[in-house]
């Protein structure tokens, strides 16, 4: 067994009366943000030749439609009672309370308006490329959960539980949930970028949003097994919120799998001739 006691501060400073700290899940967060526009800037200038101007706005949308979505989520799926009734609530994030099935719910409407300005980046092929860097911002996340010692995994006996001070005392060992997800996330990233890479404009038109939407959100559905309930109100339910709202996703990834195209003609010789074009 293994003791985790991480302060999730990384440091905190006092400035004018203000209380100033930097989090070790904000900084997960950010490293997420930066490598995922690091490998968008690699996939734009090298792979299909898009404008790099659009690199910022792209950032910009995936930020906001990650924060809101995520917060939403969290707020309407998991407490819509106590959030209604107070809405200002909503806005302190600082707070804690993110949910992954809202985020996905919130970068998919926000890459929807960033597309329909852009027909030269179809919402479909923005989608599929965009689900690689959310894998390993899922990553990290996940990683900043384990140094908040949050999302925390139910009791166990195996040889590599973890114990957790600042959630429990005396600490019982637990499952190290956080990490479980944290690799699951870690390896369907490998998965989609091998991909992308071996075919590039040849990639099925939803293929990788299908195996995103598949392989994650079956990930989540048997690690939920391994956790602690979130709230109160899913004790005793056969399945948790979790896993009630994975198991929509998980078959809308087999139905996008399923239906995946080819590129067609006219659009694969588009990109071929623009490909040619910008390597002169």
């Amino acid at each position: 067994m293994f003791t985790w006691d991480v302060d999730p501060e990384i440091f905190s400073i006092e400035i004018l009366s203000f209380h100033l700290s930097l989090r070790w899940y904000s900084l997960m967060f950010m490293i997420s943000f930066t490598l995922g526009f690091l490998i968008f800037r690699w996939i734009y200038k090298y792979k299909e030749f898009k404008p790099l101007k659009d690199l910022d706005p792209l950032l910009m949308t995936m930020m906001i439609g990650t924060v809101v979505g995520a917060r939403l989520g969290h707020c309407l799926f998991y407490d819509p009672v106590y959030y209604l009734s107070n809405p200002l609530k909503i806005l302190m994030v600082w707070e804690g309370g993110l949910a992954s099935h809202g985020a996905a719910i919130g970068i998919l409407l926000a890459l929807y308006y960033y597309a329909r300005k852009r027909p030269d980046q179809p919402f479909m092929w923005l989608v599929d490329r965009i689900v690689i860097t959310v894998a390993l911002a899922g990553f990290f996340i996940r990683l900043g959960n384990l140094f908040n010692s949050e999302i925390i995994g139910k009791a166990a006996d195996v040889p590599w539980a973890i114990l957790l001070p600042r959630v429990d005392m005396p600490p019982i060992p637990r499952h190290p949930t956080q990490v479980y997800e944290a690799l699951a996330y870690l390896l369907i990233f490998f998965i989609l970028f091998r991909i992308y890479r071996k075919r590039t404009v040849l990639t099925p038109r939803g293929l990788l949003l299908g195996l995103f939407m598949t392989l994650v959100f079956g990930a989540r559905f048997f690690i939920e097994f391994y956790k602690e309930n979130q709230e109160a109100f899913e004790q005793g339910m056969l399945l948790n919120m979790g896993q009630i709202l994975s198991i929509p996703l998980v078959l809308a990834g087999i139905v996008l799998i399923m239906k995946a195209r080819e590129p067609d003609e006219v659009e694969l010789k588009s990109s071929e001739a623009k490909i040619r074009k910008d390597k002169k």
